[in-house]
């Protein structure tokens, strides 16, 4: 597997947890973790794998239903028989939505849970904590959720969306409509951040005016000076990069504000069915979002998931993007390892290049140069039911560029 070791630079905030992970907890270079060998026991009737999420904290209100499809996908692979005829048993561990938490909890699912991998992580700053853990101790992550691309791991199997594949698109949209300027808002995080470096050089690139950007720390609830910021300054849309419950504080500040969907439209990338119920759909009903899976998507893949998971949790529970990914994800592991023909990281790794699966968003298929997989990109307005309807959908699936290597104009945005 030929795959690119490149990482970005992490903001202050990054750094200092990088340096706190370095101070009590094991990283690339430290001797002990490099050598330690793996715990995974595949003698008896049972493989354990690691569900590790924020179940707690500001990330909760997402971050749940991502466990329940975890769940969900275990119960049908394992009534089918398992994997190479074992049964899957889930380790379940709450990052707490805290960075350092998730590195710590990673940890202790593979040293001392012994799984053969983990699925979760939600918040570019949780993954970027885990993934020396990952590689510290040779050990599979599989990453559900979109991210702002610009890194590529051996270790770490990447089932939601990269830039090119999510944000690429949602500026050629707004580009398309007419947007000539454009209000950034984010959670003051890595993911944000890095996102909007690609909006600036995109905007740039394409005659597009950024009018103002703004950061709030992750969990806050008062953006009445933002949202003022954003009424003045008058932009044509506005590009939402916030996460978690602060979305529900900033759309309900928006709708009090008088902004609306027809005059100052609003795209969202961390949106999905499951936040809508939260924000309240009178607060956001005709706003954009752009992902790559809705529960309205018209697949009989995608008919009979929508189905089983609300049977198993309920009628009321709505499916989403990054719930829908890592369900994926347990399915493309699955895949991975009866491609290999064995439950080994190495064997995996060198299998899952071309693996594919009839995922409920479309057929998705892993890279093996870049451990990411295609996927169909998709622009939804959100409805009066509180679901998402597709407006633009990609001519199949895209390709993954976590690098941006094929636009001029992302040139230098890596870092190298």
């Amino acid at each position: 597997m030929r795959l690119s070791r490149r990482m970005i630079a992490a903001p202050t905030a990054l750094v200092a947890i990088g340096l706190l992970l370095t101070a009590c907890g094991s990283r690339a270079g430290d001797e002990a973790a490099a050598s330690a060998e793996s715990c995974v026991d595949t003698s008896g009737d049972t493989i354990k794998v690691g569900s590790l999420n924020s179940l707690s904290g500001t990330m909760a209100i997402s971050e749940v239903t991502v466990r329940d499809s975890i769940r969900l996908a275990v119960e049908e692979i394992n009534a089918d028989g398992g994997v190479l005829g074992k049964q899957i048993q889930v380790v379940g561990e709450d990052g707490a939505s805290d960075p350092a938490t998730f590195a710590e909890k990673a940890e202790k699912l593979i040293r001392q849970d012994c799984v053969a991998a983990v699925f979760g992580g939600w918040t570019s700053a949780s993954r970027k904590a885990m993934l020396p853990v990952f590689e510290d101790n040779n050990s599979l992550l599989y990453y559900p959720v979109q991210y702002e691309g610009l890194e590529a791991s051996p270790n770490i199997f990447y089932s939601g969306a990269t830039t090119n594949q999510q944000i690429v698109p949602a500026l050629d949209y707004l580009k398309e409509q007419g947007t000539e300027s454009l209000y950034l808002v984010g959670s003051d995080y890595v993911f944000p951040r890095t996102a909007n470096s690609v909006i600036k050089a995109y905007a740039e690139a394409n005659g597009i005016e950024i009018l103002g950007e703004d950061y709030t720390p992750l969990g806050s609830t008062d953006f009445s000076t933002i949202v003022n910021k954003v009424r003045t300054a008058g932009a044509d849309a506005v590009f939402n990069t916030l996460n978690g419950d602060s979305n529900v504080a900033f759309f309900r500040e928006y709708s009090n504000a008088g902004l609306t969907a027809e005059a100052m439209p609003v795209v969202s990338v961390s949106i999905a069915e499951e936040e809508v119920g939260g924000i309240g759909v009178q607060n956001i009903e005709g706003q954009l979002t752009a992902w790559n899976y809705y529960q309205t998507v018209d697949t009989p893949e995608n008919q009979t998931f929508v189905a089983a998971y609300k049977e198993r949790f309920g009628d009321n529970k709505p499916t989403s993007d990054p719930m829908e990914a890592a369900y994926t994800s347990v399915y493309l592991w699955k895949e991975s390892v009866e491609q290999a023909e064995s439950f080994d990281v190495a064997d995996v790794q060198a299998a899952a290049g071309g693996v594919s699966f009839a995922a409920p968003e479309g057929t998705v298929t892993i890279n093996g140069d870049n451990n990411h997989i295609t996927k169909t990109s998709r622009i939804g307005v959100i409805n009066s039911d509180g679901l998402i309807d597709t407006v633009w959908e990609s001519d199949g699936p895209i390709d993954p560029d976590p690098y941006l290597e094929s636009y001029e104009w992302a040139e230098g945005l890596s870092g190298n």
